[in-house]
């Protein structure tokens, strides 16, 4: 193995089910899955325990799907905050052994070991310290995938790693040819089942096929099949194909100033009426407002665009506009939003919204104008903000929010669209 660099990824094994079992010791010899509302039997699998899943229970299925394959199946509702809170628990372990953690996702972390090596031991020793800590600490089982480079690492834990009894791979760089590029290439990282087709129909079948290709050729290849340029996209294929990846574990990736900010809400039923659409541009106007406020910025272009519930029958738009002055007060984007919906909305009913604002800058840095409204506009949300963030969300809200159209109370309750 490159003696450079030393990268793991700890993925956690049905993260959410490992969490619910952990925390209910008598349900630990039993089938369970993490699902929707098991009050009303309705929503998707989120995550299923091993035992749950030898009964041949996936997820994303539906819990109707689920039932009918275990009907002695423990259902929970999930608790994200707990899942967010054993998340940093995790992260913290990581710690132990590097600085340099890079969280991936709630379940999993990359961590450069490469200046730990002294201390702690082995790459596998460290990964059998990882795996110990993390079972005594949160009752979560970790796979760890050991590689030179965060693609390696990658694909060495969900190729192996969360196949092996002891839950631990290497992936060498020397070893590529004989363990990774024999494999089919929809084994490869980023590559699902639309693109796989698309390959094997250029003749790519393994993705030794693709690494060994001339990167050239494959650009060539890719331009006549898609009828587009797409010499990134090829390129970002190859590199993984060849284990590529000079990308560094950054602890700080979260922090970076995000290009836009944008909120989407998935409502319970669809909506008819422009009145209570309203007040879901206006909730969602203050969520991305909120935020904009938070990280100290504004922004000069907005965004909204709605879907119907068909995905047979697809219905909505997306359009953006620019403002005449950047912003982050809810009532300017609110207005500029719904004038754009009016505009393009068809009267055909409304079962998701997104909002967004982009083209952010400095929210100190802005134009005056003749009537500025905006100082006072920020005084009385920094207030409205200050009381939330102390209180809760529900402390303050509009009077539209409290009406049967609004989501306000609702998703207080909620993190991610699932309850807390």
């Amino acid at each position: 193995m490159n003696k450079e660099r030393v990268i793991m990824l700890s993925d956690c094994q049905s993260f959410y089910a490992s969490v619910e079992k952990a925390s209910n010791p008598q349900y630990s010899n039993k089938p369970l899955i993490v699902a929707g509302d098991p009050a009303r039997r309705s929503g998707i699998v989120l995550a299923a325990c091993p035992i749950a899943k030898s009964y041949g229970i996936t997820t994303a299925e539906t819990l109707k799907e689920a039932l009918a394959k275990c009907p002695e199946v423990i259902v929970v509702r999930p608790h994200m905050q707990q899942y967010i809170d054993v998340s940093s628990q995790i992260t913290d372990i990581l710690r132990k052994f590097s600085d340099q953690v890079e969280p991936y996702s709630i379940d999993e972390q990359f961590i450069d070991v490469s200046g730990s090596l002294s201390l702690f031991g082995s790459p596998r020793e460290i990964a059998t310290a990882i795996q110990d800590l993390i079972r005594r600490n949160t009752g979560v089982r970790a796979r760890i995938g050991i590689g030179y480079s965060k693609v390696t690492a990658k694909m060495a834990c969900d190729l192996w790693a969360k196949k092996n009894a002891d839950g631990i791979f290497t992936l060498a760089n020397e070893e590529l040819p004989n363990v990774l590029w024999p494999l089919p290439i929809s084994e490869l990282f980023m590559v699902g089942r639309r693109m796989s087709a698309h390959f094997q129909s250029m003749g790519i079948t393994t993705i030794g096929h693709l690494a060994q290709m001339p990167l050239s050729e494959l650009k060539w290849r890719m331009r006549e099949k898609f009828h587009k340029k797409c010499d990134i996209d090829a390129e970002l294929y190859w590199r993984i194909a060849n284990g590529i990846d000079d990308s560094p574990v950054s602890p700080s990736t979260y922090e970076v100033a995000p290009k836009s900010v944008g909120h989407q809400m998935t409502l319970p039923r669809d909506y008819y009426k422009l009145q209570d659409i309203k007040t879901i541009i206006l909730e969602l106007s203050e969520l991305v407002c909120r935020r904009c406020r938070k990280l100290k910025v504004h922004g000069a272009v907005v965004s909204i665009g709605c879907q119907g519930a068909s995905f047979d029958d697809p219905t909505g738009f997306l359009r953006q506009t620019t403002m005449s002055d950047p912003t982050n007060a809810t009532l300017l984007v609110y207005e500029a939003a719904l004038s754009l919906f009016k505009l393009h909305w068809d009267g055909q009913p409304v079962r998701r919204i997104h909002l967004s604002l982009s083209n952010l800058s400095d929210e100190s840095q802005y134009q005056l104008t003749l009537f500025e409204s905006r100082p006072r506009y920020r005084e009385l949300e920094r207030a409205t903000d200050a009381l939330k963030n102390k209180y809760g969300e529900t402390i303050i809200g509009r009077a539209a929010s409290f009406t049967d159209a609004g989501q306000l109370k609702d998703r207080s309750g909620k993190i991610g669209g699932h309850y807390k």
